[in-house]
């Protein structure tokens, strides 16, 4: 299985109503630098929504990026019961995801 595999894989992992970061993906992944690969791999993601991309933040709460545009990712993570202010996930340590 290749890196952007591993990383669809991962971010399948992630529950409706959660969020995670490009870090704790790289960090799942035992390489804690490779949080921009991360990035890159999910922009490549053909199987949204069943790899939900959206769900992935930056480690600061910003929303980060999206393929199809920072509007529907906020659509996507509100519809999830995922609260947003000025492109900021609200009470973001309740809603963080972080792999085992």
């Amino acid at each position: 299985m290749g890196f952007n595999e591993k990383v669809w894989e991962l971010c399948k992992k992630i529950p409706k109503g959660k969020v995670s970061t490009y870090k704790e993906i790289a960090k799942a992944l035992h390489n804690p630098m490779s949080f921009r690969a991360v990035g890159n791999a999910l922009n490549k993601n053909p199987y949204a929504p069943i790899v939900p991309c959206h769900r992935i933040v930056n480690s600061n709460s910003d929303l980060g990026g999206f393929a199809h545009g920072s509007k529907a990712k906020i659509k996507l993570l509100e519809k999830e019961g995922i609260q947003i202010k000025n492109n900021k996930i609200q009470d973001f340590s309740s809603v963080l995801y972080k792999f085992k």
